[in-house]
């Protein structure tokens, strides 16, 4: 998909957004030696426009991403989204099921490799769409592995937030590599599943510069992620759910 371009889901004279591909950074970073980024080769499509970082998505992670066309917007951006102006909707699927149909995980982060050691206030709504229960025999204790489909809003950014929220939860994103169950990662690899993670940021409201009702963007998930629900039995709760949202 790289080879072929980014696929742009909206663009003005202000800025860009794109749907992007999992397992490339969005921009250099001194904690990867990764050598191509989603900010070059964006900018490469655009014929050498100049763009500018508004937000950020893990390499794993897929969906809408925004970026400015030049410096003094992407700070604007920067501060309506530190303001709590922009709303975030991400789609995972993780371990287990949930009692709970909705709630919130209120529970403070640290990012020692950035360093920051003092746990920081962090918060993460999650709605449940859908559960499924295969009989796959994981590990030693169960003769079946048990997935879920959930809707999720991060109200604030910390690094890897909903990744480190849901394994603190004992739900760890399937495919998580970093934060994930390792047996179920590695019952997937030896399977032949997709290895790619079940994060996808699905859909991003945020106010634009010069338009007077805030921007609406959505992404539909690639076909590798739409494999893996198909195979956890979940294609059909997702479905339901995009043409239906509650």
């Amino acid at each position: 998909m790289i080879k072929e371009g980014f696929e742009i889901l909206y663009q003005d004279e202000y800025l860009v957004a794109i749907n992007k591909p999992p397992g490339i950074l969005v921009h250099r970073t001194r904690l990867s030696e990764d050598t191509v980024f989603v900010l070059q080769l964006l900018r490469d499509q655009l014929g050498g426009t100049h763009i500018y970082p508004t937000h950020r998505l893990d390499r794993a992670t897929s969906g809408v991403l925004v970026f400015a066309k030049n410096p003094e917007i992407a700070s604007w951006l920067g501060l309506q989204l530190m303001d709590f102006k922009w709303e975030k909707q991400y789609l995972a699927v993780v371990r287990g099921h949930f009692k709970e149909r909705e709630g919130t995980i209120d529970y403070p982060l640290t990012d020692p490799e950035t360093g920051k050691h003092e746990p920081q206030e962090a918060q993460t709504r999650y709605k449940w769409i859908g559960e499924s229960e295969q009989p796959w025999a994981i590990g030693l204790r169960y003769t079946t592995a048990r997935f879920s489909l959930m809707e999720i809003y991060p109200e604030t950014g910390r690094r890897q937030q909903i990744r480190k929220h849901f394994a603190h939860l004992r739900h760890p994103i399937i495919n998580d590599t970093r934060h994930g169950d390792v047996k179920i990662n590695k019952w997937f690899r030896e399977n032949g599943k997709k290895g790619r993670i079940m994060l996808h940021a699905f859909q991003l409201q945020l106010p634009h510069p010069n338009l007077e009702k805030p921007l609406l963007l959505s992404a539909q998930p690639n076909a590798d992620f739409l494999e893996l629900l198909a195979e956890t039995d979940l294609l059909t709760a997702f479905d339901v759910w995009k043409f239906h949202p509650k």
